[in-house]
């Protein structure tokens, strides 16, 4: 059985402006490196069968922390369906030497109106099992907290 991690949170802005942080090359690189890391997006292609290469970066990488390197995590992903302003399913595969970090884990990001909000419910799916569980859902969680900084307040 594959493993799934998800988190959740209601985010301050409408269906739309939340899609389109998803969709957004520098919104990317902003808000979806957990705390702790920063990100840069590479080959970016914002359509179903597209995708996009991010190099997350750990700014502390003491203990080698890293999936790629002793200090990154390069991630290779691929939009298998965008759903506008309800739906984005990525499939993510890491660069790693590492057999434990192999495969492709699907990443679902579930956008529902909440209010004056949205309803943002993440679920990764066939997470590689050298991803810690507890570590990958405070970064989904982290991430989430960034988009919903990033997003509040704008239209």
């Amino acid at each position: 059985m594959s493993r799934i991690d998800h988190a959740g949170r209601v985010i301050a802005a409408p269906p739309k402006v939340v899609y389109r942080a998803l969709l957004d090359r520098e919104s990317l690189e902003t808000w979806l490196p957990p705390d702790g890391m920063r990100g840069r997006v590479e080959q970016w292609d914002p359509r179903p069968g597209g995708g996009f290469r991010m190099v997350l970066t750990y700014l502390d990488a003491t203990g080698g922390p890293g999936k790629t390197s002793a200090g990154t995590d390069v991630v290779d992903i691929g939009f298998a369906e965008l759903e506008p302003a309800v739906r984005v399913v990525q499939r993510a595969v890491f660069e790693a030497d590492d057999p434990s970090y192999a495969g492709a884990m699907t990443m679902t990001w579930d956008l529902a109106p909440a209010g004056d909000g949205t309803e943002v419910t993440v679920t990764a799916t066939d997470v590689p099992t050298g991803i810690d569980q507890a570590d990958h859902q405070a970064a989904i969680a982290s991430s989430l907290a960034n988009l919903a900084s990033y997003v509040e307040g704008a239209d």
